[in-house]
């Protein structure tokens, strides 16, 4: 496992707290309306939205929810180096040839990784509402939660398609380093595609307590 993983490394750390209480507010946000399919992007790369990412489904996995991990970042896909699970299968294979998906068991209980697998020569040619629409209910019928890696907004299309498709998009945005007309520019493309945008998360805030806001 990855040192990134600190609600495993360090369980008792602010930082763990702080993402137990994402989980937390997650769970309060779907009272209103269903939040089984769960994107987590970013406005541009400077945004370490992967880590988490992987922290949020940990401690997810850990209150007993089955939690899915899906790497849609088939740019710079990194789940299957944060949970050590192999590359060699994942979602471009599905993509391509369909069947079913190959999901990894990463160790922790009730967790298991869909990685990005072989990286495809065009990525957004691979992707397709009906594609992505299919995966997505295939996955959810044997969860509680599917939370998807996509790539930056502002970067590739990619998350966009994404979310238009989920049930909702948490926005990683960096302390010190996210720009605000990035992180305006973001939701604006994600209004677009009509994404229920539930919420925000602060990384790298002081002590590396990560800080959530909720509401658009």
């Amino acid at each position: 496992m990855s040192l990134s993983l600190v609600t495993l490394t360090s369980p008792r750390s602010a930082a763990a707290e702080a993402y137990q209480s994402l989980r937390t507010n997650i769970e309060f946000s779907s009272l209103d309306r269903s939040l089984q399919t769960l994107l987590v992007t970013c406005p541009d790369a400077a945004t370490n939205k992967s880590d988490a990412l992987a922290n949020l489904a940990v401690v997810m996995a850990d209150a007993g929810d089955r939690v899915i991990v899906v790497d849609g970042d088939l740019r710079r896909p990194r789940q299957h180096e944060i949970f050590s699970v192999s590359a060699a299968a994942g979602l471009t294979d599905w993509l391509q040839n369909g069947g079913n998906p190959v999901l990894a068991e990463t160790g922790v209980a009730n967790l298991r990784v869909l990685a990005a697998g072989p990286p495809p020569h065009n990525p957004v040619s691979l992707l397709s509402y009906k594609r992505l629409a299919e995966l997505l209910q295939t996955l959810a019928s044997d969860s509680d939660y599917v939370l998807v890696d996509a790539p930056p907004v502002l970067a590739v299309t990619d998350a966009a398609l994404w979310a238009s498709q989920v049930d909702g998009t948490l926005l990683a945005v960096t302390a010190g380093r996210t720009k605000r007309e990035q992180a305006e520019l973001a939701k604006g493309v994600l209004d677009k595609v009509q994404s229920n945008i539930v919420g925000a998360v602060l990384l790298d805030a002081e002590d590396s307590v990560i800080v959530t806001g909720y509401g658009q």
